[in-house]
């Protein structure tokens, strides 16, 4: 008898055993889903950081510049050379930089579609930029004592 009664709550209803066996891996792959997202989130945002880091580097590589031509040994070719290449892969690391905020930029804009759409005609705005660019070519023109 005991045995009937037993077949007959589990054959008509719902067990809490079973509500749990539904719910634990629930939350397991949520708390899965939660713990991915706020890693990426962190990865994100720690690439982020160091991308920064790296551009205001080369900037301030950049502004130092001036100061080491000025103390660099007297009639040293090699190291005329030295410096000026150093230089050079500065301009470049800043013009990576540059160009990779205006390309974030665009990325948000919608894709060209058509042959006639690929030429934009109106370039991308970089006055802010430019104006930056200039008043650190006007500081550091200051600093070796030319005019511009």
């Amino acid at each position: 008898m005991a045995v009937i009664a037993a077949a007959q709550a589990t054959d008509g209803g719902w067990t809490w055993a079973q509500t749990a066996a539904l719910i634990v891996p629930c939350i397991a792959l949520f708390g899965a889903y939660l713990t991915y997202t706020l890693n990426q989130r962190a990865v994100r945002r720690e690439r982020r950081a160091k991308t920064f880091a790296e551009a205001l580097t080369a900037v301030e590589e950049y502004l130092e510049m001036p100061y080491r031509i000025r103390r660099r040994p007297k009639s040293s070719s090699a190291v005329r050379q030295q410096l000026t290449d150093e230089v050079s892969g500065l301009l470049a690391q800043m013009a990576f930089h540059q160009a990779w905020l205006q390309m974030n930029l665009v990325w948000d804009q919608p894709p060209v579609t058509t042959d006639r759409g690929m030429n934009l005609g109106v370039p991308y705005p970089r006055d802010r930029s430019n104006a930056a660019r200039a008043i650190c070519i006007e500081v550091m023109r200051r600093h070796l004592g030319e005019r511009s």
